[in-house]
């Protein structure tokens, strides 16, 4: 390369490229980047030379270009981010493996760590973490201004030990503690058992079996009735989601034929459509779906695949509203790049971007005595998140203070009553009004009584 074809700025643009991996430095790769973006580089460039030279802490050039590297990507949207060696391996765990820890997902927001959702049956959801809440001290030690990855790390352990939890809940007035005891959080995606003459199927997450374990579940069921039920309940509450191919083969395993669901990329002609296979694993028998504002990602392809093709009634909650698709782009053996590659689209063409599924019937959880003063936490109130233009808007909706007649019950009316989840009971209820041999329409009137 000629040294007289490039002014120093560029040459030292060129070189940071080239550092940071980004183009080639070649007379292509140069040609791709404008005049502009070299000018941006070349500050870039000034401002790393003097953090390296004055900063009063000598930093690593490994630490600045790391940080450099996620400040570009938090610019995008909240779901795009760089993955070091620790982040890879929390992500493979996530989808793989067991870990010791307390059963948290958790986002970073404004330099505190915000609950996305606790997982079902794990230390955290016993002690009666919501989410939305905000996690402001471990063990007494303020977490602001740390990374999200030092707060992951410091919340797993080993089982058995314990771990004090200082929450902010908005609505409450003042911080509270809990002391969790940590234990070996088993990654089970699908739990099932049978309620009177009811499959009921609990979907946690959408890790690399959560297919297969469904359709084991639709067998497990009729093998422990010895006939086929009158119909199932798929709760997908508090699901933050997971992998996309599991969302397919979960609808699949629900539906005879027709588009499960779409994803489109930048350009129009970036589609790709995916459809159910013939062969209906619940034997078109009525389905009823819960869910509730932790119904996330894949959860949200499953509840809007099975509400458009009008295969099964869901009631609940608004859903979370995730509706983008992460790739993983592999860097090395031990990095990637987590990038928000595309949007995906319910049967119908609705994308769940910020609105998320509103339900068919919208049922409280009225068993939760917090239900109605705890803000809702969703996909609309993170930074930077995408801009869906043909979001529906939901707070008139939700703002609405009259009491629907069929939900004036209070929690401790509940109670004495037996009844510790008034959604499920409720879907429950629906399902026992009719017969085995119901349409999903039936299932919806059986829900508006």
């Amino acid at each position: 390369m000629p040294k007289s074809l490039f002014s120093a700025p560029v040459l030292r643009a060129a070189a940071l490229v080239s550092a940071l991996a980004l183009v080639p430095v070649t007379n292509a790769g140069l040609a791709a980047v404008d005049s502009a973006t070299f000018r941006e580089l070349d500050t870039f460039m000034d401002v790393f030379q003097r953090v390296r030279a004055d900063y009063v802490d000598k930093v690593d050039d490994k630490t600045l270009l790391k940080g450099a590297i996620d400040g570009m990507l938090a610019s995008l949207d909240p779901h795009s981010s760089y993955l070091d060696e620790a982040d890879f391996d929390n992500l493979r765990t996530q989808t793989d493996g067991n870990y010791g820890g307390i059963g948290l997902t958790v986002t970073m927001e404004d330099g505190a760590v915000k609950v996305v959702t606790p997982t079902e049956d794990t230390p955290a959801f016993r002690a009666g973490i919501k989410a939305g809440d905000y996690i402001t001290h471990l063990d007494g030690v303020l977490l602001y201004g740390g990374t999200l990855n030092e707060a992951v790390s410091q919340m797993r352990g080993k089982p058995g030990t314990d771990i004090k939890i200082t929450i902010v809940r908005p609505g409450r007035d003042k911080p509270f503690d809990l002391t969790i005891t940590r234990e070996i959080i088993e990654l089970k995606p699908v739990k099932w058992e049978v309620k009177g003459d009811i499959g009921y199927i609990n979907i946690n997450s959408f890790s690399k079996n959560t297919g297969q374990d469904v359709r084991a579940a639709l067998l497990g069921i009729d093998k422990a009735l010895g006939r086929r039920p009158t119909g199932y309940v798929v709760d997908l509450r508090s699901n933050p989601g997971g992998l996309l191919d599991q969302a397919i083969e979960v609808s699949d395993a629900f539906l005879e034929r027709g588009e499960i669901v779409s994803q489109r990329g930048r350009e129009k002609a970036d589609i790709e459509r995916y459809y159910a296979k013939p062969g209906d694993d619940a034997h078109g028998l009525p389905v009823v779906v819960l869910v509730d504002s932790g119904s996330a990602s894949a959860a949200e392809i499953v509840a809007g695949a099975l509400q458009d093709q009008h295969r099964a009634l869901v009631i609940g909650d608004r859903t979370f509203g995730k509706g983008s698709v992460q790739t993983l782009l592999p860097l090395s053996e031990k990095t990637a790049l987590r990038l928000t590659t595309a949007r995906y689209f319910t049967p119908s063409g609705r994308s769940v971007q910020e609105g998320g599924i509103e339900p068919d019937l919208i049922v409280p959880q009225l068993s939760d005595p917090d239900y109605k003063a705890r803000p809702r936490f969703r996909e609309a109130d993170l930074r930077r998140h995408l801009i869906n233009e043909a979001k529906v808007d939901n707070s008139l909706l939700e703002d609405d203070t009259k009491d629907d007649p069929r939900f004036t019950q209070t929690a401790e009316e509940l109670k004495k009553q037996n009844i510790e989840d008034f959604q499920l009971d409720y879907a429950l209820k629906i399902l026992r009004r009719i017969n085995g041999t119901a349409t999903p329409a039936r299932v919806a009137q059986a829900g508006k009584r």
